[in-house]
């Protein structure tokens, strides 16, 4: 141990190099790390002195690995990630903090709405919400549970159980039907203004695929408003901008309470789900369990 100590650089150098490494930058380096670009100038160049050859190519404004550097930085980001999955993994068995990855839209109007709910039932756990653009990577990350929609057979990697199958329907706010006849068919949708959700990492339904499911060719579709996050849809909506798709296990709670109101007897079906995953073959901390088995519930 005493020659494992003298021979492997500090756990912060590693750190630094394999931030240096992975953004090709000390000044990104630095910003990530919350150092100054002197410090990991200087971090590189102990290490450097230590292994006894160099890790970067310095040129100006830029830095890139090295042949050897390369070599070097690919088992230290592996053994650094192992580490910090190692130690994620001890806190969530230990602790009663939990963490569910989903998407602003289902943070916005399925957790929220039931938070009060998680805290009567379950005083005992933290319930971290991570929201993000895209479907984060729950190995990679170590992130014990996540909202996913889709096909189970997507996430090859992960265990899911269906929350919620995917149903969609046209829904405007009352506001929007103060001003424009209430379309009673899919036909009628036609000629009113319609918002799209224009979704740019995660596959979503489109007003051309609910009007061909009735029979609707998608040239006949108008055009609108196009927005990339359904929150701002949604908020849209309300402000009575237009009529936009509302997907059933989302809008359901803002109908019952008369906040939206839902258009025409047609909903599209599509046989995808919204799924609760978490990573496939991993015993869960019984805290995650507890929140796993509530969201299903």
């Amino acid at each position: 141990m005493e020659i494992l100590r003298r021979t492997v650089p500090s756990l912060n150098a590693l750190a630094v190099f394999e931030a240096a490494g992975r953004l090709a930058s000390f000044s990104a380096a630095a910003r990530e790390l919350g150092v100054s670009q002197a410090a990991v100038s200087y971090a590189i160049a102990r290490l450097e002195e230590q292994l006894g050859t160099a890790l970067f190519h310095r040129q100006f404004r830029r830095v890139h690995l090295t042949e050897a550097g390369q070599r070097f930085h690919a088992d230290v980001s592996i053994g650094l990630l192992h580490i910090q999955r190692s130690a994620a993994n001890l806190r969530a068995a230990a602790g009663s903090h939990v963490t569910l990855a989903c998407s602003t839209a289902f943070a916005a109007y399925w957790m929220v709405p039931r938070m009060q709910a998680l805290r009567e039932q379950l005083p005992g756990i933290d319930l971290r919400i991570q929201t993000a653009d895209r479907d984060l990577d729950l190995v990679g990350e170590s992130i014990p549970l996540g909202i996913r929609g889709g096909r189970a057979a997507d996430w090859p990697e992960l265990d899911s159980r269906e929350l919620a199958g995917e149903e969609i329907y046209p829904v405007c706010s009352p506001l929007y039907l103060g001003r424009h006849a209430r379309p009673d068919n899919p036909e009628a949708l036609l000629s009113h203004r319609l918002i799209h959700l224009d979704e740019p990492f995660r596959t979503a339904a489109s007003w051309a695929e609910w009007f061909g499911a009735c029979g609707i060719p998608a040239a006949r579709v108008p055009g609108g408003l196009q927005i990339n996050d359904y929150v701002l849809v949604i908020q849209a909506v309300i402000e009575g901008q237009g009529v936009a798709l509302g997907w059933h296990h989302l809008v359901q709670d803002l109908v019952t309470k008369g906040v939206l109101v839902r258009l025409t007897g047609h909903a599209l079906r599509t046989g995808r789900g919204f799924h609760v995953t978490w990573p496939r073959g991993q015993t869960l901390a019984p805290a995650t369990e507890q929140v796993r088995d509530w969201l299903l519930g």
